[in-house]
């Protein structure tokens, strides 16, 4: 193998060095000839430049106004939420006071009842009788309410007759109290007030009767306060 001389290694260096320097100039050339082709064309890198970083600030505006608007939504949510929350419980408060306004008027026309009813009529009379279902499937509550209307001076005494209509398996029949109460209940169903008194019985229905009317005799044994009787539909209510 030849060994080149020094001066021939020093030519060959700079012929590489030239090489590369040519190929280095061609390529800063081309992209001034490439530039210079654009900025003919009408393209201004600088101004580009500068419609990129508006972009890029804009899409930054965009997102803080989107962190912002998930916050008003977020706020809006819970406003609405406190709304919700603020008209429940005044919804909760007006029945709570509709519902005591009610008690008061009840209160206030059984009162009147009593001191002053509307058929100018004094004595014994069945102010309320309510029937409502009771724990086993043939169970009823029933809450009578008694006054004697007017006349206070004295107390009324006496006992009250129940008795319920109806039919049994298709025939008619009829039930006196006795015969519908539990036997730890039964006995007489006696009164004394000079007011109102109310009773609550519980009773329980035989195996294919369907009830109709419910009789009840309010039987004084005050002199000069008459004994009474009065027939109601039977028809439940709720509690």
């Amino acid at each position: 193998m030849a060994i080149k001389s020094p001066l021939q290694q020093h030519s060959t260096g700079r012929t590489l060095l030239f090489r590369v320097l040519i190929v280095a100039l061609v390529a800063v050339s081309t992209y001034l000839i490439f530039e210079f082709g654009r900025i003919r064309a009408g393209y201004d890198i600088v101004e580009v430049g500068n419609i990129r970083q508006a972009y890029e600030d804009h899409i930054v505006q965009l997102d803080d106004e989107i962190v912002d608007l998930k916050q008003e939504v977020a706020i809006l949510k819970t406003n609405r939420e406190v709304d919700r929350k603020s008209y429940e419980e005044v919804e909760a408060s007006l029945g709570t006071l509709q519902a005591k306004i009610q008690e008061q008027r009840d209160a206030i026309a059984f009162y009147r009842g009593i001191v002053s009813p509307t058929d100018g009529n004094s004595g014994l009379r069945v102010q309320n009788l309510k029937l409502s279902r009771g724990k086993a499937e043939r169970e009823f509550k029933i809450q009578l309410v008694l006054v004697q209307a007017m006349q206070h001076d004295r107390k009324v005494t006496g006992d009250v007759s129940l008795s319920v209509e109806g039919s049994q398996n298709g025939v008619d029949k009829t039930y006196p109290l006795a015969e519908l109460v539990p036997a730890e209940e039964k006995g007489a169903w006696e009164f004394s007030f000079r007011y109102f008194q109310d009773f609550d019985r519980l009773l329980v229905l035989p195996d294919g009767f369907t009830p109709e009317r419910i009789n009840v005799e309010v039987r004084s044994r005050t002199r000069s306060i008459s004994s009474i009787e009065e027939s109601f539909a039977w028809k439940t209510s709720q509690g």
